[in-house]
């Protein structure tokens, strides 16, 4: 694990596989929705997702449940072995975002989680234009993550997406569409250029 970011060690560090699952097995007990990323990605009618950034793959699956194509991907070799472990049916490939070159285009592209600011640094905007660069023409890219003075903020990020090719749709305050107006968290959608 140590070719990961730092923050993401830290975090690891912290957190195992199936401690983040029962985490949030833990948010479902209580009647919580856990599944607002997968909602919200539903909503915009996609046939094909990519699930950048899948950790142990609670997105991915949930999409997949509603007969959706998810292709999952994580740096983190045993977030993925936790994901392929839980639906061995998906495809869960090990690899930096920056890095990715698929073949596939895809309707979405989901960054749910703290993905963004989870890559490194000097990496950031490279893992995102290579998310946009996996959009279909039309598609969407949306990504939730917190605005701390340590991570990257909403202008950064705009700034990456718009020297991709992705022109910001909408904002959210939540994955539950919460207006957007300020605050400390995030959900940003942008559109890939249609031709």
């Amino acid at each position: 694990m140590s070719d990961l970011p730092d923050d993401w060690q830290a975090w690891r560090a912290q957190t195992a596989p199936a401690r983040y699952d029962e985490w949030f097995r833990k948010l479902a007990e209580t009647g919580r929705n856990v599944h607002g990323e997968a909602d919200l990605v539903a909503s915009y009618g996609p046939a094909t997702v990519l699930d950048a950034g899948c950790g142990t793959g609670r997105v991915g699956i949930e999409l997949h449940r509603r007969g959706i194509a998810v292709l999952g991907v994580d740096a983190d070799p045993e977030m993925i072995a936790a994901a392929r472990e839980k639906a061995p049916e998906l495809e869960w490939v090990t690899a930096d975002l920056a890095d990715l070159d698929r073949p596939e285009r895809f309707d979405v592209v989901v960054l749910a989680g703290n993905v963004v600011p989870y890559v490194a640094p000097e990496r950031r905007a490279a893992a995102v234009a290579a998310c946009v660069a996996h959009l279909a023409p039309g598609g969407r890219l949306l990504a939730g993550f917190p605005l701390r003075p340590d991570w990257p903020s909403l202008e950064d990020y705009d700034r990456w997406c718009e020297a991709a090719g992705a022109v910001p749709e909408d904002r959210f305050a939540t994955w539950e569409r919460e207006p957007y107006t300020g605050g400390d968290y995030v959900v940003a959608v942008h559109t890939r250029a249609s031709s």
